[in-house]
């Protein structure tokens, strides 16, 4: 089970990684958003299990200590995966309200709305 718990550890540093390096790389703010938020979603899930593998894991091998961490970071993780892409709306929006544009956008969806 150890490699199966290091898989997920490393697959979570990937996305997170790459989150980062979205923050620095894409042009404007919305494309920056879009890859660090999916990028740093998708990675927390993956920490996330990883966690659940090992206290599940401990808890098979006889240490109930650890009989809740599955049942608390399934709860986190429900948490992270509502509040993520709000916040990320939320500041899309209102960077998009205080006037600043998509940088290549062919079409502006939004900024027709509020017309």
């Amino acid at each position: 089970m150890s490699w199966l718990i290091y898989l997920l550890f490393g697959v979570g540093m990937a996305f997170q990684a790459l989150g980062a390096i979205a923050l620095h790389r894409f042009p404007d703010v919305y494309t920056r958003l879009h890859g660090a938020t999916k990028c740093t979603t998708f990675g927390s899930m993956f920490i996330y299990l990883g966690v659940m593998v090992y206290g599940m894991t401990m808890v098979l091998s006889g240490d109930a200590s650890f009989m809740a961490l599955p049942f608390h970071v399934a709860i986190i993780m429900l948490f992270i995966l509502i509040t993520n892409p709000t916040g990320a709306h939320a500041i899309a929006r209102a960077a998009h309200r205080m006037g600043i544009k998509p940088k290549q956008a062919v079409i502006d969806e939004l900024g027709e709305a509020d017309r």
